[in-house]
């Protein structure tokens, strides 16, 4: 099977704890952290800002991966980046124009990607492929931790591996929602790079330690 990468989501991290947890997953075998930005209007969850990327910042060299679930991304690009982040996805569905968008994204040393919701088509980015590095496809509807993974992505998955492909691009696939060690060996075979867990590595009832291992445990 071919290697990818695990980025835990402190979504579901113990905040009481997040300094050790977020090293014990550096410890442990992690390849980035994933921060989700969500602002109340895109999806109804408020989350975290720039405040916490610094704090992660300071507990980790790892990179630091910021999927912006909000309207008006580019009012926060600067920020985040001087924060500490290391790539930024911006939602399809929550930009007027996705491609000025990553053009103003551009102006920033930072890894550019894009995010498509479980109903949007890989179609709608097809203009704008060229453009990112990293495109993050929904596996459940964006705003809340714990949902199941929908099925249906694993298409999208392969549909998108087989174009980069085509195209001759270098941009990876990111997946994020549901994953966990029931789902992740049909999402890294249908030609996912990157995986999102959140509850499979932080959870009362196991170590971070033991959660990515059973992740990488697969056949």
């Amino acid at each position: 099977m071919a290697r990818f990468k695990l980025y835990p989501s402190i979504l579901s991290a113990d905040f009481a704890h997040l300094d050790k947890q977020i090293r014990e997953s550096e410890k442990c075998g992690a390849d980035g952290i994933h921060i989700d930005v969500m602002d109340g209007q895109f999806v109804p969850a408020i989350t975290f800002g720039s405040p916490i990327v610094e704090a992660v910042r300071r507990s980790t060299d790892l990179p630091i991966d910021i999927h912006m679930m909000t309207i008006a991304p580019e009012n926060h690009f600067k920020e985040l980046i001087e924060a500490g982040a290391d790539s930024i996805t911006i939602h399809y569905e929550a930009c007027h124009d996705v491609k000025a968008t990553l053009e103003e994204l551009g102006k920033h040393s930072v890894q550019k990607s894009v995010a498509i919701n479980p109903a949007t088509p890989v179609e709608s980015i097809s203009n704008v492929m060229g453009m990112i590095d990293q495109i993050l496809v929904m596996s459940v509807v964006p705003g809340a931790g714990g949902q199941s993974f929908i099925p249906e992505s694993l298409t999208k998955i392969a549909i998108l591996s087989d174009q980069i492909k085509a195209q001759g691009l270098s941009v990876s696939i990111q997946v994020d929602g549901g994953i966990n060690s029931t789902t992740i060996a049909d999402t890294v075979n249908s030609g996912a790079d990157i995986l999102v867990a959140g509850s499979a590595v932080f959870n009362d009832s196991f170590s971070i330690c033991d959660g990515l291992s059973k992740l990488r445990d697969i056949d």
